[in-house]
């Protein structure tokens, strides 16, 4: 049943980050107990980089909108924000795309897994209803 002239190279997972995520050629499984069990690949498609972009832009405009609301006398609803806000006053703003940067990317690097790309899928219809709201109470002012 084994005809393979080299031990299985398979026997240890792939890392997250090796020397092969920049230069690597690995962009799927071939083999499908492989794809049913996920791992790590070297390279990702075009769908999920649209779909992190998203994500990204909208965590911008969120951050954005957020200000808006807060300089017309809004006030923050997530309790997390909320005191971003008031430790860091402007810097919230960094502080808010760097921690959403951080886990798109980690959820990026784990999209193999069958969970994740549903969960970003989720995560930017979320965004999409918390950026379409704002631009709704925006429009009120």
């Amino acid at each position: 049943m084994e005809n393979r002239a080299h031990p299985d190279r398979r026997k240890t997972p792939t890392p997250i980050l090796s020397r092969y995520t920049i230069v690597g050629r690995r962009s799927t499984f071939r083999r499908l107990e492989d794809q049913k069990k996920g791992g790590y690949i070297d390279r990702y498609g075009s769908g999920l980089f649209i779909w992190v972009l998203l994500v990204f832009v909208l965590n911008i405009f969120d951050a954005a909108f957020t200000r808006i609301i807060l300089d017309c006398g809004g006030h923050e609803v997530n309790p997390f924000i909320h005191w971003l806000i008031e430790t860091c006053g402007d810097h919230f703003i960094s502080w808010k795309f760097a921690i959403i940067s951080g886990s798109v990317i980690i959820l990026c690097l784990h999209s193999t897994f069958r969970i994740m790309k549903p969960v970003i899928y989720f995560t930017a219809v979320i965004y999409s209803v918390v950026v379409i709201y704002q631009m709704i109470l925006i429009s009120g002012i």
